[in-house]
């Protein structure tokens, strides 16, 4: 997991922390499978990290000298599109790339420092973000998957870093955060096979 806001402007592999996330899974037609999500993470980022050109140190941050670190709990309602029918069995390759969006409330706890007036704050927020990416399925066998996936939250606020209160000298309030989530998944597939009407009306013929 990995934050984009005002400690940390763009996506950085620097700040990627751990993550774990569960997910069930629900096939409703050939290309649409419905999904629900439950992940937990930890953020990173400081000032001290981010650069200019020539990786010179930028005004603004040099000055603040801020941080920040914390966790996000996020449940998520997922909506995936499947660009290939990847459990067909004639096929010798069972794969498909997705796309998904969907909506995720979201419980953060961040701690933030720093030596400015204001930024020594510790909160535990509620928010609401919009998840989107991309991801790949691969069925390793009839039950077994093997998944790929990195995507982005919008988060609708500007305090998952705590510093959109302080002095607008400090913080942009106009500009929200972000979170990123990628990770490599295993799942298991459960079958149900429905009985023809046949068999229904006369049990006999499963003997």
């Amino acid at each position: 997991m990995a934050y984009k806001g005002e400690l940390s402007p763009e996506y950085r592999i620097a700040n990627n922390r751990p993550a774990v996330f569960a997910f069930y899974r629900k096939d409703i037609s050939i290309p649409i499978t419905l999904r629900a999500n439950v992940a937990y993470g930890m953020l990173r980022a400081a000032d001290a990290n981010v650069t200019g050109e020539n990786n010179n140190a930028l005004p603004l941050p040099a000055f603040r000298q801020a941080s920040m670190s914390g966790s996000v709990l996020e449940a998520a309602g997922i909506v995936e599109y499947n660009f290939l029918e990847y459990r067909n069995r004639r096929d010798k390759i069972h794969f498909t790339p997705y796309v998904f969006a969907g909506v995720a409330p979201f419980l953060s706890s961040v701690k933030t420092d720093g030596p400015q007036p204001g930024f020594k704050v510790s909160a535990t927020r509620l928010g609401f973000a919009i998840p989107a990416g991309v991801g790949l399925k691969l069925a390793l066998s009839r039950h077994w998957n093997l998944g790929l996936e990195t995507g982005a939250r919008k988060a609708f606020t500007d305090l998952l870093d705590n510093v959109s209160e302080q002095s607008p000298v400090l913080a942009n309030k106009h500009d929200q955060d972000w979170y990123f989530l990628t990770g490599v998944s295993v799942s298991y597939t459960f079958y149900k096979i429905p009985c023809p009407e046949s068999y229904k009306q006369n049990p006999k013929l499963l003997r």
